[in-house]
């Protein structure tokens, strides 16, 4: 793609980078059919290669307007078209760098400012925790809409002594997961102590920054991820702990970028890069015991699907990792169509874009329960709870389900 930047978009770093990644489009459209807000809308400025054209005007001096900034709060930021393009265009970087040069320039609508912000502190606050377990005390008089957000609590259960392990691992606790499904943390321990890892969560880490960064407030999450390093690194770098284990692609993802998103920090990138390269998914760190765990596994459900979030296969590359796994462990996987196409989660995104991430829900739910599943399994926070919300097929994430055949066979 030919460029022409304004000046103010040639001197600086992100104009810089964006115009080399502009330059590797080449309009193919290859994107447009795994596009899954294209496929909703059918509308080509809501999709990678129509936003990209919108990025591009604004670096070359047209002024944005609401619409450029509703087109790409549009955008899911699934990487779907990361995966599809030949070029290779980093899309999720562009989109990133074409979202803050908008927000700088186009003043919200009050109400939409308030919602994000709302959603930030919310979300980030210590009292999200108790907030959530009053809402899930009276969450039978709540409205349709709410109840969605706060799926039935399962137990955590007893948790091992994991200290007496050679092998530590280090857990993300400053996140949403443990207030909404404490027992997915519950469950990864068990897993890991059955496999001799023990667990470790560093007192002074907190949430991965994604909530932050897709809100508008990309410095307060730049500011997390390095209170993260810091409380991390040392502990990596000491030989303390191996990695730190990821059990929702979700903060899994951004913490694998952590590295890109700090590139301009002369202190916290090196750094970053040196987390960065200990950073796992559950599956990963699962899948070389497989053989090992194979025989503590009692009847799994019959049949079980298996959502791959976004997170998981387009931002980590992590495809058919999870999906290999669960077979070698037993589970009667089932396939379904558009395995590669968003749910519709997106973190915050159901709650910004309520109507498009329904839709986008019921397109994937009427595609896995066409698999007849007993169970549908999953490895993040949000498409669990996403997916739920239309459903009465029981969605879990897949470490719960190991976890009490493991009990099964066990007892």
């Amino acid at each position: 793609m030919q460029t022409n930047l304004a000046q103010w978009a040639r001197d600086g770093d992100l104009g810089k980078e964006a115009e080399e990644i502009l330059r590797r489009c080449v309009h193919c459209g290859f994107c447009l059919a795994t596009c899954p807000t294209y496929q909703v809308l059918g509308d080509e400025l809501d999709s990678p290669r129509g936003r990209i054209y919108l990025i591009k005007q604004v670096l070359e001096g047209v002024e944005p307007t609401t619409a450029t900034q509703q087109h790409l709060d549009r955008c899911l930021t699934c990487r779907n078209c990361e995966t599809t393009c030949p070029s290779g265009v980093e899309y999720g970087a562009l989109i990133d760098i074409g979202r803050k040069l908008v927000d700088q320039r186009v003043e919200r609508p009050f109400a939409q400012e308030i919602k994000r912000s709302v959603l930030r502190h919310t979300l980030n606050s210590p009292l999200f925790a108790p907030a959530y377990k009053l809402g899930r005390m009276v969450r039978g008089i709540l409205p349709q809409t709410l109840k969605n957000k706060i799926p039935q609590a399962r137990p955590a259960g007893v948790l091992p002594d994991g200290t007496r392990h050679a092998r530590q691992v280090l857990m993300l606790a400053g996140c949403v997961q443990p207030a909404m499904m404490p027992s997915i943390n519950a469950a990864t321990i068990r897993v890991l102590d059955a496999l001799g890892i023990g667990t470790q969560i560093a007192a002074q880490a907190g949430c991965c920054g994604a909530i932050n960064f897709h809100l508008d407030a990309q410095e307060a999450a730049l500011t997390q991820m390095r209170t993260n390093i810091d409380a991390w690194l040392p502990l990596l770098d000491s030989g303390t702990v191996e990695a730190v284990v990821m059990n929702a692609s979700g903060c899994g993802g951004m913490v694998k970028d952590y590295a890109h998103h700090l590139r301009f920090d002369p202190d916290y990138a090196p750094r970053a890069l040196r987390l960065v390269d200990k950073v796992r998914d559950i599956a990963e760190l699962v899948a070389p015991h497989a053989a090992q765990l194979k025989p503590m596994v009692a009847k799994l459900p019959e049949r079980v699907t298996f959502h791959p979030p976004c997170t998981l296969q387009h931002w980590q590359n992590l495809r058919g990792l999870t999906e290999q796994l669960l077979t070698d462990l037993g589970f009667d996987l089932q396939p379904f169509a558009d395995s590669h196409l968003c749910c519709g989660s997106a973190g915050t995104y159901s709650v910004t874009q309520p109507e498009l991430s329904l839709a986008l829900r019921d397109r994937k739910l009427d595609a896995l329960q066409a698999a007849s599943p007993d169970c549908i399994v999953s490895s993040n926070i949000g498409c669990i709870t996403h997916l739920q919300s239309g459903t009465p097929t029981p969605v879990r994430h897949w470490v719960e389900v190991l976890d009490e055949a493991i009990g099964r066979a066990r007892a």
